[in-house]
């Protein structure tokens, strides 16, 4: 069975934060959007250029 009783607190576990925290940081967001709109870029080239 599992132990229920309130003994200690639990140790603070150190996993990683997840997609979303790494999808929240600014540097990240920046480099996205420059590659999206390189490839939005090169789409519109070869879709209405070519």
């Amino acid at each position: 069975m599992l132990d229920t009783s309130r003994g200690q607190a639990p140790a603070p576990s150190d996993e990683p934060r997840g997609c979303l925290f790494a999808l929240s940081q600014p540097p990240l967001m920046i480099f996205l959007g420059v590659i999206g709109c390189l490839l939005l870029m090169a789409s519109v080239h070869d879709l209405f250029l070519l």
